[in-house]
């Protein structure tokens, strides 16, 4: 995508150092690998033989079967490479380098961010309105209301508000991050594939929809509790 190529093109690379000079292959893959600004291609010895005849490997990569701990796999490694003076190490996991965990940790601190904000809102909505219903609030204790019930009743007012922001947030936030995150990745020379785009399965989602529940009943707490340990007599005098 840097180079203005697509799937089928053929590109020359030169700079090899052989005989032939150069070497033209043609594109049948797109690998997500931001280092070098996107460009390098990725190929197997063979195909840069005829350029360089005598191409040898400096680096092995190994993928270890599931379970098996990497680091112990590279100590063990290394013990047997040792008299030849080679070096294994255990790289990151994928999705562990230190851009995506910068990423990731940022997302996370907004996340906390956007949810403390829309707590912070439901907050200031409920004690305006438990502030405007005090008397009726008094009433009701001085009917018999418990502090218990006193809290149900006022947390209860937010959970249609709750669910309806999870019912409608989820839909507009994943069109939203459909239309965004490749939009960066286009800005950065990317062509995002499927699987960074596809984060979000059904039963994900239906989490994500009760988010918004959650974070109406924690913003509405305070007041609640507040309202409950109100005086009776102080309440009823309240005009």
């Amino acid at each position: 995508m840097v180079t203005g190529t697509h799937l089928g093109d053929t590109v020359t690379l030169g700079g090899l150092g052989g005989p032939g000079a150069a070497v033209t292959v043609r594109l049948v893959g797109e690998v997500l690998d931001p280092r070098e600004d996107g460009m390098q291609v990725f190929t197997d010895a063979a195909t840069l033989a005829p350029a360089h005849p005598d191409l040898t490997d400096t680096t092995q990569h190994i993928a270890v079967t599931s379970g098996t701990s990497a680091a112990g796999y590279a100590d063990t490694l290394n013990t047997s490479l040792e008299p030849l003076g080679v070096t294994a190490r255990a790289g990151r996991v994928e999705g562990g380098s230190d851009m995506v965990a910068t990423l990731n940790a940022l997302s996370a601190l907004l996340t906390l961010m956007l949810v403390a904000v829309a707590a912070l809102g439901v907050l200031n909505a409920v004690v305006l309105d438990t502030r405007e219903r005090v008397r009726e609030l008094g009433v009701h204790k001085a009917l018999g209301m418990t502090p218990g019930q006193m809290t149900a009743m006022v947390v209860t007012s937010v959970v249609l508000t709750g669910l309806a922001g999870g019912v409608l947030g989820v839909p507009l936030g994943v069109a939203l991050h459909g239309w965004v995150v490749p939009a960066m990745g286009h800005s950065a020379g990317l062509r995002l594939p499927h699987s960074v785009l596809a984060v979000y399965p059904a039963d994900r989602l239906a989490l994500l929809a009760t988010g918004g529940l959650l974070i109406a009943v924690l913003g509405a707490l305070l007041p609640a509790g507040r309202a409950a340990a109100a005086r009776t007599a102080t309440a009823l005098r309240t005009e």
